[in-house]
């Protein structure tokens, strides 16, 4: 006879995917420059603009990471 108990298997998975799923922050690279990164966008720069100013800083992102955090920061 099996001990096979649907019920505690699934209570086991659903345990296991919480503990899967919880995001663990990264500081970005590009926190460092939040304050100026927003300024500059609202008086109007572009996401190239921005990964420009950014290479100044000698910060290399391609212009789709500089998106993303302005979405997920702006």
């Amino acid at each position: 006879m099996s001990d096979f108990n649907p019920e505690v298997e699934l209570a086991r998975l659903k345990t296991q995917t919480v503990i899967l799923r919880k995001k663990v922050y990264k500081r970005s690279r590009l926190d460092r420059y939040k304050g100026e990164l927003l300024q500059l966008k609202h008086q109007g720069a572009t996401t190239a603009e921005l990964q420009r100013w950014l290479k100044d800083k000698r910060v290399k992102v391609v212009w789709t990471t500089v998106k993303r955090w302005l979405d997920n920061n702006g």
